[in-house]
């Protein structure tokens, strides 16, 4: 067995890592809340929209989508896969744009990826900034306090010859703002097993500390982690959806 470091680009991997996730699921949540919350508009922006699966759903519910991730080659996978979007290449806690949004969704906890409480400061404003009035910033979100470091989501694919184990974990060390995504990789392919391992900085936070950097922008609303259903956060649970409806200018834009 051969272990390696998980290489900086991820793209020839992530549909494969990906490959137990409800995407119609997801992106049907975001949809049903937006029509509830939200202000009407069709323009939708995905951060760090990987390979554009949540756009591809979006796009056949009327979206007029645009995708921003960090990484070129997955924004080439989604370019293929979603034709009829636009993407751009750019750091989800720091970005402009020309043209305002309805709907700006965050999907697979990536709104951790902000890395710190500033960077993750920078993305509540950008993202402020870049919706229209009554928008809706739709994420997904994971509290620091409930993270069981023993607990790892793990599946299985086959591709040609080639089979796959995927397994990622959250790990917290008690204190702080980090947090970590580790994952793995298992590739066997007649019988030899080769293996991938990664560390991703993650800003770890608890569900108040986030409302309370949410506040200034937005009216908050917290959901159970449940896309089939709408249910109010029950105050225990440690995974949440997030749905943060844009208020009129404050002081923050002034």
């Amino acid at each position: 067995m051969s272990y390696n470091a998980l290489y900086s680009d991820l793209s020839g991997y992530y549909d494969l890592m990906c490959a137990d996730i409800d995407y119609q699921s997801q992106s049907s949540s975001a949809h049903r809340l937006n029509q509830i919350f939200g202000n009407g508009g069709k323009q939708h922006l995905d951060l760090a929209c990987g390979t554009g699966p949540h756009i591809a759903h979006l796009l056949q519910d009327g979206f007029t989508c645009r995708g921003l991730d960090i990484n070129q080659p997955m924004l080439d996978i989604a370019k293929q896969r979603c034709p009829d979007a636009e993407f751009a290449q750019g750091n989800m806690c720091a970005f402009e744009t020309e043209h305002p949004f309805d709907l700006i969704t965050c999907f697979l906890y990536s709104i951790h990826y902000s890395g710190d409480l500033d960077n993750l400061k920078s993305c509540i404003k950008s993202a402020y900034q870049a919706l229209t009035h009554g928008g809706v910033f739709y994420f997904n979100v994971v509290a620091k306090s409930q993270i069981d470091n023993a607990l790892f989501a793990k599946h299985s694919v086959q591709q040609d010859q080639d089979l796959f184990h995927f397994s990622s974990a959250w790990h917290y060390i008690g204190h702080g703002e980090k947090q970590t995504l580790n994952v793995r990789i298992d590739k066997t392919t007649d019988q030899q097993t080769l293996t991938w391992e990664d560390e991703h900085p993650m800003v770890a936070l608890n569900f108040d500390e986030l409302k309370t950097l949410l506040a200034p922008y937005f009216d908050v609303h917290v959901f159970e982690h449940n896309y089939d259903s709408i249910t109010p956060w029950d105050h225990s649970s440690g995974n949440a959806i997030f749905v943060c409806v844009k208020r009129e200018q404050n002081d923050n834009e002034r």
